[in-house]
């Protein structure tokens, strides 16, 4: 059968709708008492939020939670309680919580990814959202991480404090939580050590389920509340839609996470990349695969210049006399191409091995097995 490609809010949705049901759960739980109450950022294994497990704890008809760090009852932080948890398996290893830093969570060194964070900031505080307030989200990219960074100083300069910050955290939303930029942090999944210590100390550092986080069908998605969001992208096309499902070779690449959810609650969507990456250009005439649609896209910033989608009408005036490199996605497209010359079309076999499913349960694209 096909895989079934869901993100982060559509995941917790179609359990919590009865779409699908869990038989059995098995959730490493760094720490546990004999109960079953448990947390993710006390013992050896810490790795902070536990955001993704709370609908399959809640959901699933056997609960198990597998712990390396059985404390005596009752467990004094709790994260996921003692009525949905049936068996606690103790073991002497859940995982090494330093496998939890990677490569991906450090800031760009690259020139290139550097000039694009640094078009990316400027365009945010000329858009007229970086203000006392303001929420923010973005990802663990070493450009999105620059963007922040670009940001920090920027809110420093003018005393700017936002409301919160949400999403993976990383050391770097951390930093500027506790400078005062941020009153609050939304957390869903803790991407870095940094991270997970401030989710253990740090009050206003909220974990949160996937379903609180994103879920279109749920009473109140954080990302509803988002005022800017930073996203990355495989392909982008000249409709401004997204993928980051599949490479430009039409290979899975795996989950798309919580890029449409936050696309779609975010009220200034911008995506951040290099025009042209190892010969490839990001802007196409039509994407491989539709991940996030391009109405809920609003900006495209590159190295060579940052492209307002058409329906932002409201940005475009406003960047009218803007020294920014403002040009129209088709310019964006006709540069790449004059560097790279025509993409070759990916040949598909009739099989379909995966389908793209929208936040809201709506099939959005399949992805088709590739003629070797």
């Amino acid at each position: 059968k096909p895989a079934i490609m869901h993100t982060h809010g559509g995941r917790a949705r179609i359990f919590e709708s009865g779409e699908r049901n869990i038989d059995i759960a098995f959730m490493a739980a760094p720490t546990s008492d004999e109960y079953g109450n448990i947390n993710g950022v006390d013992g050896k294994s810490a790795c902070g939020a536990l955001g993704y497990a709370h609908t399959d704890a809640e959901l699933a008809d056997i609960v198990v939670a597998i712990t390396d760090n059985l404390v005596e009852f009752p467990n004094s932080t709790i994260e996921i309680n003692q009525t949905n948890v049936d068996y606690v398996l103790v073991v002497d290893a859940i995982g090494d919580p330093k496998g939890i830093v990677s490569g991906t969570t450090q800031i760009t060194k690259n020139p290139i990814g550097l000039k694009v964070a640094d078009l990316t900031a400027k365009f945010i505080e000329e858009s007229g959202y970086l203000k006392n307030g303001m929420s923010f989200q973005t990802g663990a990219g070493g450009i999105s991480l620059a963007v922040a960074a670009q940001l920090k100083n920027i809110m420093k300069q003018k005393e700017i404090c936002g409301s919160f910050a949400s999403g993976g955290i990383t050391g770097y939303i951390v930093d500027m939580y506790k400078e005062g930029l941020f009153k609050a942090l939304f957390d869903v999944q803790c991407f870095d050590l940094e991270a997970i210590k401030s989710a253990k100390e740090n009050s206003a550092h909220i974990t949160m389920s996937a379903s609180m986080y994103a879920n279109a069908n749920n009473k109140g998605a954080v990302v509803n509340k988002l005022d800017v969001v930073i996203l990355g992208a495989t392909e982008i096309d000249t409709n401004f839609n997204v993928n980051v499902t599949t490479g430009s070779n039409g290979v899975i690449m795996g989950g798309s996470g919580g890029h449409s959810d936050t696309a779609a609650g975010s009220k200034l969507c911008i995506i951040v990349s290099q025009l042209v990456n190892s010969r490839l250009s990001v802007v196409k005439d039509k994407v491989t695969t539709l991940t996030t649609p391009g109405e809920t896209v609003d900006i495209l910033v590159t190295e060579r210049g940052i492209a307002i989608n058409p329906l932002r009408k409201d940005l475009i005036e406003r960047f009218k006399e803007s020294k920014l490199p403002i040009k129209t996605i088709e310019e964006l497209r006709a540069i790449a191409k004059a560097m790279t010359g025509q993409e070759n079309d990916i040949e598909f076999e009739d099989e379909i091995v995966a389908v793209v499913e929208y936040r809201d349960g709506t099939v959005i694209d399949t992805i088709k097995k590739i003629k070797n």
